[in-house]
């Protein structure tokens, strides 16, 4: 996950691939929260990892659940509806971020809990949250007997649950229906839990995302409880209902997510479909539907119980004019496509986006108008035109993750203007909510033209601290790095165990041309076995030196430095990097420092290994290594003609990388 200010997407080209979706953000908590409350012990199996579902999952363990992770299998023992001695006498403060899945349920619960069985709950969340109106909930909750307080404004959290308090069950529970389906499920999810007798729920106005109430009963139906509907106005929670686990759950990916890789094929599956394994035709989801929106705007959409399959069809796509009332999170992703279009496209019956992490319709509209296009809103409705002259923007993210992900669709824009424009995710960490791993997986399956992927390349002589710097500026920006020092330390630790002289250089460079190397989250491996400690020792980087004055063994590992430019850019620190292996690059960094500093870091450096040194040796050692590199006959060390000149001799490591992400800032069009 990108935990970075922003991250710049440069212009996509197509996509192709296979995506494996994470578990379902609605289903995780449901299933968390029904498992806490239940009998037994409950095995989750594919439960999204999100912040969603950690603060769900730090609720229940305050309340007394037993949560144990079992390898892939999280294990839940409930409390059986039953609050502990300690949290009755005690009571909990309990807060949970931005999470709406579990505001809303655990408040309800909560409530009814609080007034049978006497405890007190305080409620909480991020700023956004307590401006999340709960008031249709609250008012159903104390019409019931709970005794609730608004501990800020009224109808917002947070909340203060107390009891005990008596409860009046024998007449139809209230609830506004038109405002937020939450409310309903927290209802539906809390009232098993009093229902001495038949309870009924009427609910007010018309029901709005009515898919995510049919996945509260499938849910409420394999934890026992057996809702009896009649239409979507009355809903009957039968006398007796007590939940029971299951066993075993398994969560099935988000349909939500799924939107975007499922707008991805359509706009940019030209030569391969993009394939989304998770969701499909046996899925509780309703945005599951988000494929019929696609079709209708022309994709072409295959699909199995558990799989969807998506290429281009018609292009430009086609406009539309949909009732969204059926996919509210995922027809989010439908506004950037319909930049796309052949024409304005108008989602309609969205009401419920103003009161989500953010008001969506309004966030959408602010967005899209930075990229150029035109755009109209209205109370429940967003109308969309196409865009051609597209703008460069940094996308306000309003710390939704769904705005995030929507607007990485617009890197897309080189599929319809030959004057392509960057995108810049502001705070992309925002995806953490349901899909940590987004971005990652999106450069898996996206394709960029190589020269439009950025490059910044550090080179400079021994112990310049160019590594360093590379992995400070790499991590600040999302990048990834290539510490081509490591390639050439690798060649010839390779040469060096196959008993192949160093000073053969066709002979090392055959050795070279089948590295099987990677970097994995600071870590090499090579051939599946972590060689990170051994290239990092005195010995293995002399080697280096030695096989990289051999022009072939350059040669070989040309090819292979070449492909570390991926997706979303690449820092790359070496000896020649700027001058030799991309001569390309937007920013090239010459870094440098004097030959007595360089020796002080690195007697630092051995001493804190407990490894003995002499200064003097040290700076010999480093003059000659560097005679060595500007004097070698192949890619001889030295700076780019158009690199920028840094010499850390007095800076720390903080105060050169705020440099070189200064440069770096002053090249973008934002």
């Amino acid at each position: 996950m990108y935990k970075i200010p922003f991250l710049d997407l440069p212009p996509l080209q197509a996509a192709a691939g296979t995506v494996r979706l994470p578990g379902s953000k609605s289903i995780s908590n449901r299933v968390l929260l029904l498992a806490g409350l239940a009998e037994g012990e409950t095995l989750i199996q594919d439960l999204l990892a999100s912040d969603d579902t950690a603060v769900m999952l730090e609720a229940l363990r305050q309340l007394g659940c037993d949560v144990r992770q079992d390898g892939p299998v999280l294990r839940v023992r409930g409390i059986g509806a039953q609050l502990n001695d300690g949290v009755r006498a005690a009571g909990l403060k309990l807060f949970l971020g931005n999470a709406g899945t579990a505001m809303r349920p655990l408040a309800a619960a909560l409530a009814l809990l609080a007034a049978t069985q006497g405890a007190t709950f305080e409620l909480s969340g991020v700023p956004r949250m307590h401006e999340r109106p709960i008031g249709d909930l609250v008012d159903a909750l104390r019409e019931l007997g709970c005794e609730i307080t608004c501990l800020g404004q009224e109808g917002f959290p947070p909340l203060r649950l107390g009891g005990p308090t008596p409860l009046t069950l024998n007449a139809p529970v209230r609830v506004r229906g038109d405002v937020s389906s939450q409310f309903l499920t927290a209802l539906l999810l809390a009232l098993p839990l009093v229902s001495a007798e038949d309870v009924v729920i009427e609910v007010v106005g018309e029901l709005i995302s009515k898919p995510y109430i049919h996945i509260t009963l499938e849910l409420l139906k394999r934890f026992g409880i057996e809702v009896r509907r009649d239409g979507w106005e009355r809903f009957t929670i039968p006398a007796g209902s007590r939940y029971r686990s299951p066993g075993e759950v398994h969560v099935e990916g988000d349909a939500s997510s799924a939107s975007y890789f499922v707008a991805l094929g359509a706009l940019a599956g030209i030569e391969a479909p993009v394939r989304i394994e998770g969701v499909g035709t046996a899925s509780l989801q309703g945005d599951v539907r988000f494929v019929e929106a696609a079709a209708l705007m022309g994709a072409t959409v295959s699909q199995g119980p558990n799989w969807v399959e998506v290429r281009r069809g018609a292009w430009p796509l086609k406009a539309l004019d949909l009732d969204c009332n059926h996919i509210p999170d995922a027809a989010m992703t439908l506004a950037v496509m319909a930049l796309y279009a052949d024409g304005p496209s108008t989602l309609r019956n969205i009401a419920s986006w103003r009161v989500k992490e953010t008001d969506r319709i309004a966030a959408m509209a602010t967005e899209l108008q930075k990229l150029g296009a035109t755009v109209e809103e209205g109370p429940d409705w967003l109308r969309v035109n196409p865009l051609h002259d597209w703008k460069p923007a940094s996308i306000h993210t309003y710390d939704d993750h769904r705005v995030a992900m929507c607007f990485s669709l617009a890197a897309l824009n080189p599929l319809v203007t030959d004057r392509p424009v960057r995108v810049r995710i502001e705070d992309p960490a925002c995806v953490a909510k349901t899909f940590p791993d987004y971005f990652e997986t999106l450069f898996e399956v996206v394709r960029a033209r190589r020269a439009d992927i950025p490059v910044i390349t550090i080179d400079g002589p021994t112990a310049s601290g160019k590594g360093t710097l590379a992995d400070e500026v790499a991590h600040a920006l999302g990048y990834i790095v290539l510490d081509s020092g490591a390639l050439y330390r690798t060649a010839g630790l390779a040469a060096f165990h196959a008993g192949v002289s160093l000073d053969d250089g066709p002979a090392v460079a055959q050795i070279a041309a089948t590295l099987d190397l990677h970097f994995r989250k600071g870590r090499a491996i090579l051939q599946g076995e972590d060689i990170t400690d051994l290239l990092r020792e005195e010995a293995t980087g002399l080697m280096a030196s030695q096989v990289a004055a051999h022009p072939e063994v350059r040669q070989a590992l040309h090819q292979l430095q070449l492909d570390f430019r991926r997706l979303p850019g690449l820092v790359a620190d070496g000896r020649d990097m700027g001058t030799a292996v991309f001569p390309d690059a937007p920013l090239k960094v010459f870094l440098t420092a004097s030959a007595q500093t360089r020796a002080e870091r690195r007697y630092k450096q051995l001493i804190d290994k407990g490894i003995s040194a002499n200064m003097e040796s040290l700076r010999s050692d480093l003059e000659a290594r560097d005679a060595r590199d500007k004097g070698r006959a192949a890619s001889p060390l030295k700076p780019a003609q158009d690199a920028q000149l840094l010499d850390n001799s007095g800076q720390t490591i903080e105060e050169s990388k705020a440099l070189v992400l200064e440069w770096w800032q002053s090249r973008q069009p934002f």
